[in-house]
């Protein structure tokens, strides 16, 4: 009788040497992290959307399972590409509707950093995937750490051991990332320089 797989790296391991049952293993260990990722970018939705957490996450398993597998490190790694993935496909989702009529979904970042009028209905996930494209262009740790910590949900201690960085470089990052989206989101470039 073969002994039941458990833990995040050893499914990784199975799943990089091509054990395809893996990625479903892992998707299920993780689930409802993955349902909490989900969330994040579904938080503030148009009336009668349809897309729900579930379904995002039933998604990313047909994205992964459908695809090569990966090599990725620990559960932060993880995490943080299907945290990239969710991203990637609710930007295809919004996308698909738009161009099928007006409105679509909104994803509602807390920048904290005093809002201006007229933001507080969300961020549209096409306008916020291209900033997020943007930001890795200019600082792709800031990017990264902006997955992991708002749409991956990880703390400052697993963000840091994640990207092997200290704790305090991701406080930094993550102030920057908020300031400098939050700027590039509104129109106001004067906060996209980096003090």
């Amino acid at each position: 009788m073969q002994e039941p797989k458990t833990g995040v790296t050893r499914l990784l391991q199975d799943w990089k040497n091509g054990d395809e049952a893996a990625c479903g293993e892992l998707i299920a260990l993780l689930y409802h992290e993955l349902r909490g990722i989900a969330g994040s970018y579904l938080k503030t939705e148009r009336e009668g959307h349809t897309l729900r957490p579930t379904a995002l996450v039933h998604e990313l398993y047909l994205k992964l399972a459908g695809s090569n597998p990966l090599d990725l490190k620990d559960r932060g790694h993880f995490l943080a590409i299907s945290a990239r993935q969710m991203r990637r496909l609710l930007v295809d989702y919004a996308r698909q509707a738009s161009s099928q009529k007006r409105g679509g979904i909104r994803v509602d970042l807390d920048f904290d950093l005093g809002q201006s009028p007229g933001l507080e209905g969300g961020w549209d996930p096409v306008e916020l995937n291209a900033a997020l494209d943007k930001l890795e262009q200019v600082d792709a740790r800031a990017a990264r750490v902006v997955e992991l910590r708002f749409f991956a949900g990880l703390t400052d201690e697993e963000t840091a051991a994640a990207l092997e960085i200290s704790r305090a470089t991701v406080r930094r990052d993550w102030d920057y990332a908020r300031a400098w989206l939050f700027a590039e989101l509104s129109d106001t470039p004067d906060l996209h320089n980096r003090a």
